[in-house]
């Protein structure tokens, strides 16, 4: 069975940083794909960044590339999400998904396994 946990979420202060983490288990696949995801309220769940599970395919969306950076813990099958110069926009639900149907690139990646997500909030 399948399992995603996120960690690291919290509070921060604006300019501040936080780091969260992916742990993912039960998987039994040799490639897929690991992406954050997040939804604020009022808001629809966006897409952030992948990280493919050999590390040498990653993707951060356009709006965030400088301030957000993906990498991935091939020993301990851990997606971590480094999160500088958090902004209150940044406020949101945050969730890790796994795609096990993952082509190589990003934007191919089929989400089918999601974590129950972790609060991220930004603010003074």
């Amino acid at each position: 069975q399948v399992h995603l946990v996120e960690s690291g979420g919290g509070l921060a202060k604006p300019g501040g940083s936080l780091r969260l983490s992916c742990a993912a288990s039960g998987l039994g696949l040799a490639y897929y794909a690991v992406g954050w995801f997040r939804q604020a309220p009022g808001k629809e769940r966006e897409g952030i960044s992948c990280i493919s599970s050999d590390g040498d395919s990653h993707d951060i969306a356009g709006s965030l590339k400088g301030r957000f950076t993906i990498s991935w813990d091939s020993v301990n099958l851990m997606a971590h999400l480094q999160m500088n110069s958090l902004k209150e926009a940044d406020t949101a639900v945050y969730y890790c998904a796994a795609a096990t149907y993952f082509p190589g690139a990003c934007p191919g990646a089929e989400y089918d396994h999601w974590g129950q997500g972790i609060q991220v909030t930004v603010s003074a």
